[in-house]
C-alpha cells in the first residue's frame, strides 16, 4: 500500500475473538462455543471526529491511549462474557461463584470486570511506578550509600522498570488462557500486514505475513519507557531536589506520562507509516519483545481476524456472520419437531470430517 493511499487500521486480541478498527467503523469477531464466528459493528464514534482540536499532534495521542483502554476494557468483557458463557454447563458451583451470582445476578461479569480493572491498576502502580522507585532506594541506601546519584535515578529506575515488564509478560505467557489471547494477537498483526501489503484476505494470505508490527501496543509501552527515561532524566537533572524524595518524585513521574504518551504516539504512528533506518532501530525493542506477547495462530484463529478486518473496512457483516435474535432462536426453536419428522422420513446424511470445515 502506498503512503499516499495510507489507511490507518488496528486491532486488539479479546479472548477466542478480535476487534478491528477501520475506516468504515470498529467490529469485534468471535469464536463461539458452537464452532461459528459471530461478528459485530460496535457504535463507536471517537471525540476527535466531534472535537477537531483533540487531533492536534501529541494531544491526540493521549485522546487516543484513554479511548482504546475504555473501549478495548469493554470488548474484552464483552468476548468474554460471549464465548466462556454456557448456559448448558451444569457443573458444580464454587462458593464464590455462588456467592457472586446471588448478589451481582446479571451484573456479575460487570463486577467482576470492575474489580479487576481496579486491581490491574493497582498491581500497575506497585510493579512499574512504586517498585522500581523502592529499588532504587536500596541500591542507593546500600550500595553507593553516600555517594549521591539522583542524577542517573530515572535511567536505574528504567533499568528495573525494563526488567520488571520483560519477567512478567513472560510468566504470563506461560498460562494456556493468556497464551491463546496472544495467539489471537498474532493474527490481528498478520491480517493488518496482509491488508497493507495489498494482498487478499485469506487464511492462506494471512498466515504467511509476519507477527511482529512496528505499530503495535508492547511497542508503544517499550517506546514510552525509553521516552520516560529520557525526559525523567532531564527534570532530575533540571530539578535534583524532585528525585531524592520517592513520593515526589512518583508524582513527577505520573504526571510526565501525557507528554510522554503524546510523543510516544507520535513515534509510533510514524514508525508504522514510514519504516526506515531510524525508526527501525527505535521499534527494535518493541519488535523483539512481540516474541513473547504475539504467538503464531493457527487457520481458525485466522478466520476470526479477517472476519473482523473485512466488517472493519466496508462496515457491513455478512448474513451468515450476524449474532441470531431472540426472536430467531425462537422461531427455529419451534420448528425443531417439525423437523423432526420430516427427518425420520428422509434417508439419513452422513457427514464426514472432510465436509466438516475445521479451520485447521
Amino acid at each position: 500500500m502506498s503512503k499516499e493511499n495510507y489507511v490507518a487500521v488496528g486491532g486488539q486480541a479479546l479472548m477466542e475473538g478480535i476487534m478491528m478498527r477501520g475506516p468504515e467503523g470498529t467490529a469485534m469477531s468471535c469464536r463461539m462455543p458452537d464452532g461459528s464466528i459471530e461478528t459485530e459493528m460496535k457504535d463507536f464514534v471517537s471525540v476527535r471526529k466531534k472535537y477537531k482540536i483533540l487531533n492536534i499532534p501529541f494531544i491526540r495521542g493521549i485522546v487516543s491511549f484513554v479511548e482504546s483502554m475504555i473501549l478495548g476494557y469493554k470488548l474484552l468483557m464483552e468476548s468474554a462474557e460471549k464465548t466462556t458463557l454456557d448456559m448448558d454447563n451444569t457443573q458444580s458451583e464454587s462458593k464464590l461463584d455462588k456467592w457472586l451470582e446471588d448478589h451481582f445476578g446479571p451484573k456479575m461479569m460487570a463486577a467482576i470486570g470492575f474489580i479487576g480493572t481496579v486491581l490491574g491498576i493497582l498491581l500497575a502502580f506497585f510493579l512499574f511506578m512504586w517498585l522500581p522507585s523502592r529499588i532504587y532506594d536500596l541500591i542507593n541506601d546500600y550500595v553507593f550509600k553516600a555517594a549521591d546519584i539522583s542524577r542517573v535515578r530515572a535511567l536505574i529506575e528504567g533499568i528495573i522498570r525494563i526488567i520488571i515488564f520483560v519477567l512478567y509478560m513472560f510468566i504470563t505467557s506461560k498460562m494456556k488462557e493468556i497464551h491463546r489471547v496472544y495467539m489471537y494477537h498474532g493474527a490481528e498483526h498478520k491480517t493488518i500486514f496482509c491488508f497493507e501489503h495489498g494482498n487478499e484476505l485469506t487464511v492462506e494470505n494471512v498466515l504467511k505475513e509476519k507477527r511482529f508490527h512496528p505499530r503495535c501496543g508492547t511497542s508503544f509501552i517499550f517506546v514510552t519507557i525509553l521516552l520516560s527515561i529520557l525526559i525523567s532524566s532531564i527534570v532530575a537533572i533540571a530539578f535534583p531536589g524532585i528525585a531524592t524524595v520517592r513520593w515526589l518524585w512518583i508524582i513527577a513521574k505520573i504526571s510526565l506520562l501525557p507528554l510522554i504518551m503524546g510523543i510516544g504516539f507520535e513515534f509510533i504512528q510514524l514508525a508504522g507509516k514510514y519504516p526506515n533506518s531510524f525508526t527501525k532501530l527505535l521499534s527494535a525493542p518493541g519488535l523483539a519483545m512481540q516474541r513473547i506477547t504475539t504467538a503464531e495462530p493457527d487457520a481458525a484463529i485466522a478466520e476470526v481476524a479477517i472476519a473482523a478486518m473485512k466488517a472493519a473496512l466496508t462496515g457491513e457483516v455478512p448474513e451468515e456472520e450476524m449474532p441470531k435474535k431472540k426472536d430467531d432462536a425462537e422461531e427455529e426453536s419451534a420448528d425443531a419437531p417439525a423437523d423432526e419428522e420430516q427427518s425420520e422420513e428422509a434417508p439419513q446424511e452422513t457427514v464426514t470430517e472432510d465436509d466438516t470445515v475445521t479451520g485447521e
